[in-house]
């Protein structure tokens, strides 16, 4: 795996994009200037690696385009050891750049074969603070909870009970929400039994399932 001058030349164009975009979330763009993004597709989508565009991974699945991560993460408004929470691990990028800004990351795939590929890849890169679970993200992750943060890469039809419950009081969870079109939601648990939530922009992201799916 190489990443050359010319990958870190186009890393810089693509973070200047952002930031023309309204990103304005420096930790974030110096996540996304140093995670080599084209680690994370398959070689025949490598040139294209720092286009803003989402490419597909296999399994159904896509890599988000880089504004649609740096648009969630920067709602995550994440801290250095924040405790975050990831459903959809997908290939494994969204969690390295959470990685990258010095959060604890639990990331969740129900695609076993995707869940296999992140988990050796994000290895390979030495992120030991991200650990990678095959399981139904719908259910969320319940044995590490609560979690400072909580991040939806799949589009839900309604926020899943198990992810607010997992929401530590003052945390933050960013889900797309709807069936077509998707709105970005931020809800923070403002205490044990209240929720504030506020509908953002537009996004389309593949569905939110349940179950888990084997090789």
């Amino acid at each position: 795996m190489i990443d050359s001058y010319r990958h870190k030349g186009l890393r810089k164009k693509l973070v200047d994009q952002l930031r023309q975009r309204g990103i304005r979330d420096e930790a974030v763009l110096t996540a996304i200037g140093a995670v080599p993004r084209h680690f994370f597709l398959d070689k025949a989508f490598e040139e294209h690696a720092y286009e803003d565009k989402p490419f597909p991974i296999g399994n159904q699945q896509t890599i988000s385009q880089p504004y649609t991560v740096a648009y969630q993460s920067a709602l995550l408004e994440v801290k250095k050891r924040d405790r975050i929470l990831e459903i959809g691990t997908g290939s494994g990028y969204q969690a390295a750049i959470l990685g990258a800004m010095g959060a604890r990351v639990f990331t969740v795939e129900r695609q076993e074969a995707l869940h296999l590929k992140s988990k050796e890849l994000l290895e390979k890169l030495g992120f030991t603070n991200i650990r990678c679970f095959f399981r139904d993200g719908t259910k969320g992750l319940a044995e590490f909870a609560p979690y400072d943060k909580i991040i939806v890469t799949a589009g839900a039809p309604v926020v899943p009970r198990p992810l607010k419950e997992q929401l530590a009081v003052g945390g933050i969870l960013v889900i797309p929400v709807g069936e077509d079109v998707q709105y970005m939601y931020r809800i923070t648990r403002v205490s044990e039994t209240e929720f504030r939530e506020e509908m953002l922009d537009a996004f389309r992201f593949v569905p939110f399932l349940e179950g888990v799916k084997k090789k």
